[in-house]
């Protein structure tokens, strides 16, 4: 332990979205300021598909790829590409000491099994003994063990190699909050010197699209920006996001160059029993991260997926700070819950290390154009249901 807080630099980003894969790929899409979705594979829904991903470039054996579902070779892939952005990749002596922070979901279903139980259960003459007999004649051992939300760390290790502490966090956008907050804590107290913390999200699948339409979730019909989906809904998205956190005497130690600073990570979580509430979170974590940026040289990259009451709080709260221009990128790459923030963060630190912020979604009148200098800016996360969250990423000058 050190008595002071140590600085916490980005050294290593990797990002895989419907806009692409990797940070050059993504900052052009992103300037671009074009959305790529899918209306009909999953109609009536909107889904963010996945681009193309050559998954043999980072997983290269077969069985390794095999034994994942979807989402743990997103994340997997999405977690090299970060080692490699950061040129650790392979170096045996730092992965030892390399701690990874995880926030997963509980896994996917297997669709064919839940579609033959439901056919086949009302013509049964015994519903609980034919349940039984199913579910135990029908699901893969191996099924559950892909389901385990810790394997995502697990299929890291075994991949690239790190083998430093693990951690793994669940609760959708809140968990990959608090896997931040706690990586960039670690950082500053001197508990770690690197850290590769984030998340991955496959939104392709039916059986999720059928648990968030019994929630009335889903965006459906027809593609609107974030901000113009009264009465609500989100674009279910495919990605992966890992960063790789360093202490600024490790990074500087090794050579490493930075691409950003991540300054502070608030977390919350309101009750939201009454309206206001969501708003006053934000602001009370304002307070706490954001009261020393300045509009002139600042922005914020929103995390609003679409969703109400989430959504329409988060614009009255980006309302009270107009004077700060601010970006949805929701509405570019859809909601991808664990990763959101995270990804939202690596988008943040490609800004300031560029200088300026990317262009507004096109039909989003809330985000104005903005020429001005970047060297700081915020990143909001509101949960769908439940969790706020708030970080500061700077330039590294």
């Amino acid at each position: 332990m050190t008595d002071a807080k140590r600085e916490a630099w980005i050294t290593g980003i990797g990002i895989v979205s419907s806009l692409g894969e990797g940070p050059e790929a993504h900052w052009q899409a992103l300037s671009d300021g074009k959305p790529v979705y899918d209306a009909t594979t999953f109609a009536p829904c909107i889904v963010h598909p996945l681009a193309h991903v050559d998954f043999d470039k980072q997983i290269p054996k077969k069985g390794d790829q095999r034994q994942m579902e979807q989402w743990q070779r997103i994340g997997t892939y999405a977690a090299g590409l970060a080692l490699d952005s950061a040129k650790v990749k392979g170096d045996k002596d730092i992965l030892a000491r390399t701690h990874m922070i995880v926030a997963a979901g509980g896994g996917e279903r297997d669709s064919a099994v839940d579609c033959a139980i439901l056919d086949g259960l009302p013509k049964a003459p015994d519903h609980d003994l034919f349940l039984n007999e199913r579910l135990m004649g029908d699901l893969r051992p191996t099924l559950f063990l892909a389901q385990l939300s810790n394997l995502l760390a697990g299929n890291i290790s075994i991949v690239h190699g790190v083998v430093g502490s693990s951690r793994t966090f669940m609760g959708e956008e809140a968990a990959g909050i608090d896997a931040t907050r706690i990586a960039l804590a670690r950082i500053n107290a001197g508990q770690s010197d690197i850290a590769l913390v984030g998340a991955a999200h496959n939104g392709e699948r039916r059986d999720q699209l059928m648990l968030y339409e019994c929630g009335h979730y889903n965006l459906k019909n027809d593609y609107r920006p974030v901000w113009d989906r009264e009465p609500g809904g989100f674009a279910i998205a495919s990605m992966g996001a890992f960063l790789v956190l360093e202490s600024r005497e490790h990074a500087e130690k090794r050579g490493a160059t930075p691409i950003a600073k991540l300054a502070a990570v608030a977390s919350d979580r309101c009750a939201r029993r009454q309206p206001g509430e969501i708003k006053a979170s934000l602001e009370k974590l304002w307070g706490k991260v954001g009261s020393a940026v300045s509009p002139a040289t600042g922005a914020i990259i929103s995390g609003a997926c679409g969703a109400e009451p989430g959504t329409s709080e988060e614009k009255a709260f980006l309302a009270a700070h107009a004077d700060f221009p601010a970006r949805a990128t929701g509405s570019l790459i859809g909601h991808g819950f664990e990763p959101q923030f995270i990804i939202n963060i690596a988008f943040a630190a490609l800004a300031v290390q560029h200088g300026r912020l990317f262009a507004p979604c096109a039909g989003a009148a809330i985000e104005k154009a903005s020429d001005g200098v970047l060297d700081k800016t915020l990143v909001t996360g509101v949960g769908h249901w439940r969790g706020e969250g708030l970080a500061l990423v700077e330039a590294v000058r």
